[in-house]
């Protein structure tokens, strides 16, 4: 992440040199998901969620993330063509945890509303959000000086709000990815409810969550351990004497079809060891 402007700068230079920045989109575009996520949940729990409000903060919503992932895949397409790094191909970029959740972003947007999967990106917005304000909102609103009577090369005194904001990531981030993780798996069951039903594009988009939700289990141990985790509590469950054998039966043929397409769907077999970029989006 770019330093703020320089603190020798009157304020309102730091500020205009600040929103200038490629950078400060990518913060507007968390903003305002965040907001509009905000909006149409009072929407939602007022029972309006079918309302105009609601139906424009949602696709707003999701026109802000395909712009926030998208600048920090152009970014990183750039810096990789100034340094001149090898193309890594078709399969190199759609591996970039970003470039996924650009493409889902746009799914969302242009396909009817499933508002759970707002969620998780309303979560990493939380988190983008408040360490773009501590690391460059606050030191050019208010940059860190030394403490008076201090010898200049003294280390200036922390910002109690940015030091707040620093333990509220530091604490909850690891607890935060793994929520996230489990309602992407609980999104892909109301797809696969959706597509019993028959609703509109269902089966499309069990498809193509499908092919996110398995790429972000090959790369995101948060995933892997909540899949886990769901396995071990449907073992439990089912594993009860009040359980009907044929529940048992049903249950471990979906665990071993769970693992063949596993197996079958393995990406590492096919990216010719190029190095998966990891999600900064």
């Amino acid at each position: 992440m770019a330093p703020p402007p320089s603190a020798n700068l009157p304020l309102g230079d730091r500020i205009q040199a600040l929103i200038k920045t490629l950078q400060f989109a990518w913060f507007s575009g968390h903003l305002v998901l965040l907001l509009c996520i905000v909006q149409y949940s009072i929407s939602f729990i007022t029972l309006n969620s079918n309302s105009r409000t609601a139906r424009f903060t949602y696709r707003t919503a999701f026109l802000s993330a395909a712009l926030t992932y998208g600048i920090v895949v152009y970014k990183t397409w750039r810096a990789r063509q100034k340094v001149g790094a090898k193309n890594v191909g078709l399969l190199g970029h759609l591996a970039d945890e970003n470039v996924q959740y650009l493409i889902m972003a746009l799914v969302w947007l242009l396909t009817p509303k499933y508002s759970l999967a707002m969620l998780p990106y309303g979560i990493y917005s939380v988190f983008h959000v408040a360490t773009y304000t501590r690391n460059n909102v606050i030191p050019t609103i208010q940059p860190s000086k030394p403490p008076a009577g201090a010898s200049p090369d003294a280390k200036p005194a922390a910002n109690p709000i940015a030091e707040a904001i620093g333990n509220f990531v530091k604490q909850y981030y690891d607890a935060s990815m793994s929520v996230v993780s489990m309602l992407e798996i609980l999104l892909w069951g109301r797809l696969l409810l959706s597509s019993i039903l028959f609703t509109r594009w269902s089966w499309t988009l069990l498809v193509v969550y499908t092919v996110f939700l398995r790429t972000r289990f090959a790369q995101s141990p948060h995933v892997q351990d909540s899949f886990r985790f769901l396995e071990t509590r449907v073992d439990n469950a089912v594993g009860s004497q009040n359980i009907p054998p044929a529940a048992r039966t049903a249950w471990e043929i979906v665990k071993n079809g769970a693992r063949q397409f596993h197996d079958v769907t393995d990406i590492s077999k096919y990216a010719n060891g190029s190095a998966v970029p990891k999600k900064t989006s």
